[in-house]
């Protein structure tokens, strides 16, 4: 069990304190985030948002094991509780559900922990160490950005990738007009069209050898071939 110190305000003042202990703890949360990513290969992008959110302070552990995270969309703060699964939109696609919100729940109690275990490191032996300090949240904006009178989201791929962009605009008409624009700038791909003959249970189906017509090459169970024509 790791002892916690009641800090005075003397030591709470001496130079270099803050600045040990917020260094100690982005030191945790980096060596946690390489961690998660060799764990989590697929990941590697939400890695880097779930440590954003756990240095800003939106993390909340709860007693009873859950996390409570807060994530920013739109202007606006939205809570998920966290405990294994996540309400949010990625969850559902995310490899094995790890979503940016899940990784930072599991971050900030690791990261926690381990700078628990570097301090002590660094005490007289007596296992003696400050309290982890909360990070400190990060200002929050003076007022939420209006919501824009038009808006429209549009999917594209661009380089091999998904790509979701959102248009805003006071005009209506205007914004169809730019969503016009970029819906030239990247054209829907249309697919060869396969005339191939199918078989109703079993496919495609190949050009007879022995004259016009198609077969289906697919020996059933009993031995004989498929009959499709």
């Amino acid at each position: 069990m790791v002892a916690l110190k009641e800090i005075t305000w003397e030591e709470a003042s001496a130079p270099g304190f803050e600045t040990s202990t917020r260094q100690a703890w982005r030191a945790a949360v980096a060596e946690i985030a390489v961690k998660a990513k060799q764990t989590l290969p697929d990941c590697a992008g939400r890695v880097e948002s779930a440590v954003k959110i756990v240095l800003a302070g939106d993390v909340e552990l709860l007693a009873d094991g859950k996390a409570k995270i807060a994530s920013q969309s739109n202007g606006t703060t939205q809570y998920f509780v966290v405990n294994g699964t996540c309400e949010c939109k990625d969850f559902p696609r995310a490899p094995s559900g790890w979503c940016k919100h899940r990784i930072a729940a599991g971050m900030q109690k690791r990261a926690t922990a381990l700078m628990q275990r570097t301090l002590t490191a660094g005490t007289n032996g007596q296992g003696e160490v400050p309290a982890v300090p909360a990070p400190t949240p990060a200002e929050p904006p003076t007022a939420p950005l209006p919501e824009a009178p038009a808006s429209v989201n549009v999917r594209f791929e661009l380089g091999g990738r998904e790509v979701q962009l959102t248009l805003r605009d006071s005009d209506e008409g205007r914004l169809l007009a730019r969503l016009d624009v970029i819906l030239q700038r990247f054209p829907v791909a249309t697919k060869p069209v396969d005339d191939t003959p199918q078989c109703p249970t079993h496919g495609a189906m190949k050009p007879s050898t022995k004259g016009k017509g198609w077969y289906c090459p697919v020996k059933l169970a009993d031995g004989a071939w498929c009959k499709a024509r």
